[in-house]
């Protein structure tokens, strides 16, 4: 009884910390692509994006998504008018802080370049490389009631710039700019330690 009793405390002490994504859709996991396989659709068909045609791979070629089975090429399949984009609009506080994480990792060669912007973040990466996933983090003040996240390919062609996990959490009105919010660590291991210490003496 007593264990269940701190089994409960720990949830409810970590519950706080598990934000939502405000990103809809952001592992680009709602359209039907088979294993070992890559489709492209209009952005309208895929859920919460919009914009250029977006490519949608599950394990092609070998490579693997970070979250889920499903990643986005960026520079996708079909005809494009100027520059690949895809982006999003999300709901936001006019003033509050965000964070910012998506996975990319570069397709064809090391050269491969895009863009992300949102609200005053405006990033351009050229450091993503073929063999392995890279791992973004930024933070931004959003500065209206919503906020439009983009994604834009420095690239021509239809090949390039792998992207996944797209997440944007809300920061706590204390989080230092340049740290990643961490949970009540101290807390949540000291009363791990009391159930452990109980679970002894019972037995």
């Amino acid at each position: 009884m007593k264990l269940a009793k701190i089994t409960c405390l720990l949830r409810a002490l970590a519950a706080p910390w598990s934000q939502a994504s405000l990103i809809v859709n952001g592992s680009f996991e709602d359209n039907n692509v088979s294993a070992g396989r890559w489709s492209w659709f209009n952005a309208n068909q895929v859920n919460g994006w919009d914009g250029s045609n977006i490519e949608i791979w599950n394990q092609f070629s070998g490579v693997r998504a970070v979250d889920g089975v499903r990643f986005i090429e960026l520079n996708a399949h079909g005809a494009n008018q100027g520059a690949w984009s895809i982006f999003q609009t999300f709901n936001t506080v006019s003033g509050a802080r965000y964070q910012l994480s998506f996975a990319y990792r570069a397709r064809a060669n090391n050269n491969e370049t895009f863009s992300v912007t949102v609200a005053d973040l405006n990033r351009t990466l050229t450091d993503h490389v073929t063999g392995e996933w890279r791992l973004f983090t930024g933070f931004f003040t959003a500065g209206n009631t919503s906020s439009l996240l983009r994604f834009t390919s420095g690239n021509t062609g239809t090949v390039g710039n792998f992207i996944d996990d797209v997440k944007v959490t809300a920061l706590a009105a204390n989080t230092n700019r340049n740290a990643v919010p961490a949970g009540p660590t101290t807390a949540l291991l000291a009363i791990a330690a009391a159930a452990m210490f109980w679970r002894r003496r019972k037995a």
